[in-house]
């Protein structure tokens, strides 16, 4: 499995636990690059050191977990009904598009997202937020992380 799909799951796995933490709902920009990420969510605060250390804690935990990562495609219609607009970022999907990748973790996160991912949350080892940054003009936060 390489570092890539590994750190592409854990955006997956550092979304659920923003929302758990912060209550944040949409994503704006994804970023992998070999072990390092980066996921910008839209927020309208600057989160405390202890929420991003319960961000971090949350993530883990669910790693440490080994929940299974579901992937499947479903009529987007289907998606729609049974999860609402969870399944949707900020990127728009065209409304052409009437089949969706999903990739589901249950009780976590769910997103349409066509990329590969890691079977179990368990392979990708351990998540570290490396840093943060709040844009309060843009209200966006920025978490860069390294997964290992």
């Amino acid at each position: 499995m390489s570092d890539e799909v590994r750190a592409h799951t854990a955006l997956h796995v550092l979304k659920g636990a923003a929302v758990e933490v912060l209550g944040v709902k949409w994503t704006s920009g994804v970023s992998v690059n070999d072990s390092h990420g980066r996921l910008t969510l839209q927020l309208d605060r600057k989160p405390t050191e202890d929420e991003m250390r319960r961000v971090e804690d949350a993530a883990n935990r669910v790693i440490t977990e080994d929940v299974g990562v579901e992937e499947m495609v479903m009529g987007r219609a289907e998606a729609e009904e049974r999860w609402g607009d969870l399944v949707y970022d900020l990127f728009p999907i065209p409304e052409s598009v009437t089949e969706l990748s999903i990739c589901h973790i249950p009780g976590w996160n769910v997103n349409a997202c066509n990329r590969e991912h890691c079977s179990s949350t368990g392979k990708i080892g351990s998540l570290t937020i490396s840093k943060y940054r709040y844009r309060a003009n843009k209200g966006v936060l920025e978490i860069s992380f390294d997964v290992g």
